[in-house]
């Protein structure tokens, strides 16, 4: 089965040669050069350039590679979808950026669950241009993220503007604020408006990729730091964190993706229309916390 040649491309990207890849797949070496072999002739280019070492994608094979995650992603969606247990009509994806699934999954799961109990619910959490990838290609049916390319056959809808303070750990951080503040990366339109807003500011010390790492650093070691008021809000009610008087807010706007075409439209409906409630429900307490 042409499924068989293309787990096994998968297994010899991530193990780097054909050795580990047939102990991986518990087959022999001789069974995986045939399917990549068969594989290459099928697709008339090579895929990986051998040596002693082990192997190389070619570019025709890093080409592939998107291609091969993908079918695999759908071989498995429709086993899912095909193999539904009675009670259940149709399945339904949705993919989110880890930073929105405290705020929006987790809230919606449930609200989907009681609204469409007939619906199986598949989620995952990855970076915004796969999210939003795996939707074209039908993987997901929606995805939730920030900043969101156009794409054609794609409708993006804005769907809720998040609040981000300054806080910090000293409740008299006041101007000293830049004496140990962290920079969390919230994204390209936060980068850019902390610019304008902190021209002067320099290399901070200390910089965060993840805001669960930049919340994590200061709670234990001490600093300044923006976070959206969702994440800040029970820090500040117990008092472990404090407003930074005197320094403006910010805003990060998150956006829902989705395919309109889909056949699946009542689920689809159903599903946006709980994001949609979820959403409102969370801008509604972050209000009352600004």
């Amino acid at each position: 089965m042409q499924l068989d040649a293309i787990r096994t491309f998968i297994a010899v990207t991530e193990t780097g040669n054909f050795h580990e890849a047939a102990k991986r797949l518990n087959v022999t070496q001789s069974t995986v050069s045939a399917r990549i072999r068969a594989l290459e002739e099928g697709l008339g280019r090579t895929l990986f350039t051998r040596s002693k070492a082990g192997v190389d994608m070619t570019e025709p094979g890093r080409q592939f590679a998107r291609y091969a995650a993908n079918m695999m992603r759908l071989w498995q969606r429709a086993q899912h979808d095909v193999g539904l247990s009675h009670g259940f009509r149709s399945s339904f994806g949705l993919g989110s950026q880890v930073s929105l699934w405290d705020r929006l999954v987790l809230r919606w799961i449930p609200w989907m669950r009681q609204a469409a109990p007939d619906v199986a619910l598949r989620v995952d959490a990855d970076n915004s241009p796969t999210l939003q990838r795996h939707v074209a290609d039908g993987v997901l049916d929606i995805a939730v993220m920030y900043q969101p390319r156009r794409r054609a056959g794609l409708a993006v809808e804005q769907l809720l503007v998040e609040t981000l303070v300054m806080v910090s750990t000293r409740p008299d951080a006041g101007q000293n604020w830049r004496d140990d503040y962290v920079f969390v990366h919230w994204g390209r339109d936060f980068e850019i408006a902390h610019t304008e807003n902190f021209p002067d500011l320099g290399t901070p010390a200390v910089s965060a990729g993840l805001g669960a790492l930049g919340l994590r650093y200061i709670l234990e070691n001490g600093g300044s730091a923006y976070f959206p008021i969702r994440i800040a809000r029970p820090y500040l009610t117990d008092g472990r964190l404090h407003r930074v008087s005197g320094t403006p807010t910010m805003q990060r706007t998150a956006y829902v993706v989705y395919d309109p075409s889909t056949p699946n439209r009542d689920v689809l409906d159903r599903a946006l229309l709980g994001l949609r409630e979820v959403a409102a429900a969370g801008q509604a307490e972050d209000r009352t916390a600004v």
